[in-house]
């Protein structure tokens, strides 16, 4: 999910959502291989992954946000945490600037296996996603607490994998499913302006593309070369709503021969629009963003150590 960043933002579709798997039935156990390594079971949210965390006692469901740079707290249940806005930082997204952000501190956190202390967090009002999703949701766990972590999402088995890991581990440290090399493809990531990006190229233009669990379709930057779009069958006009009143007009439609490393992807559903947001002072851009329809089609890994994502086949 594209939040609270001074490139970031909230968006969501207006009308009907594209079609979502069935939600799994929400579970809170924690099946535990040692202190620091576990599978976590996840429910869903439309196309979100929920985990069960607490934030000091505070205990609810978080959503899985690689999009996030860090730990987000909804302000509903956190309004009583001491808190200060830092002036030069604001949460704004693809329909425009919203407001400045938040920021405030939790002394412990912890999502099955994984505990952190004085954790900092930006305060957000996520009631929108809340009253969209009709469920409580207490924050995001962003990519600041996965950095030392190897994480694997089975999405049909409603699992992820965790642990903790270093690069001079040992290869037998590593969690089971590593085990057959033939069953997976790795893939070069990189932390790109704290975004979790993998670079491609398409129609013969470099692409940086967003890896982000917390966005519920795929998204193309509506600027890029002509030569990119004759890759997508457009279907419709749909509109965009921001974290303000703001909304943008997107095409929807279905994006054929985007490449990988050395997997084609099939047609996935892809949105476009204006990610003017995303960039940096020097113009560079997110070229388009990576969510729930491709993450969800194999099991799919990421060393945040080695800058690896792991897509099985």
């Amino acid at each position: 999910m594209l939040l609270f960043s001074t490139t970031a933002g909230v968006w969501a579709l207006d009308g009907p959502e594209p079609p979502v798997k069935k939600p799994l039935n929400i579970r809170i156990e924690t099946r535990y291989a040692d202190s620091v390594s576990c599978i976590i079971p996840f429910s869903r949210a439309g196309n979100l992954i929920l985990i069960r965390a607490k934030a000091d006692t505070s205990y609810g469901n978080f959503i899985l946000d690689t999009g996030a740079p860090g730990l987000v707290l909804n302000l509903t249940y956190f309004r009583d945490y001491p808190s200060h806005t830092e002036s030069n930082e604001e949460q704004s997204g693809i329909t425009g600037t919203v407001s400045a952000v938040r920021k405030t501190q939790v002394n412990r956190f912890q999502f099955g296996c994984i505990q952190t202390e004085a954790v900092a967090a930006d305060l957000i009002n996520l009631g929108h996603l809340e009253n969209t999703k009709g469920i409580r949701i207490f924050g995001l766990i962003g990519l600041v607490q996965l950095r030392q972590m190897e994480m694997i999402i089975d999405y049909e088995n409603g699992e992820i994998h965790i642990r903790k890991t270093s690069k001079k581990e040992p290869l037998s440290a590593k969690d089971p499913l590593f085990a057959d090399t033939s069953a997976y493809t790795a893939v070069p990531i990189e932390f790109w302006n704290n975004k979790l990006v993998t670079r491609t190229t398409m129609a013969g233009k470099k692409l940086r593309l967003m890896i982000d669990s917390g966005a519920e379709s795929n998204l193309l930057d509506s600027r890029l070369p002509d030569k990119i779009f004759d890759n997508v069958e457009v279907l419709r006009r749909i509109q965009l709503s921001g974290a303000g009143d703001k909304k943008v007009e997107a095409l929807y439609g279905n994006l054929n021969n985007l490449q990988i490393g050395d997997r084609n992807t099939g047609s996935l559903p892809v949105i476009i629009t204006n990610l003017e947001k995303t960039c940096l002072a020097d113009n560079s851009c997110i070229d388009g963003i990576l969510g729930f329809d491709f993450l969800s089609l194999h099991k799919i890994g990421f060393n945040f150590v080695t800058n690896k994502m792991y897509i099985w086949k």
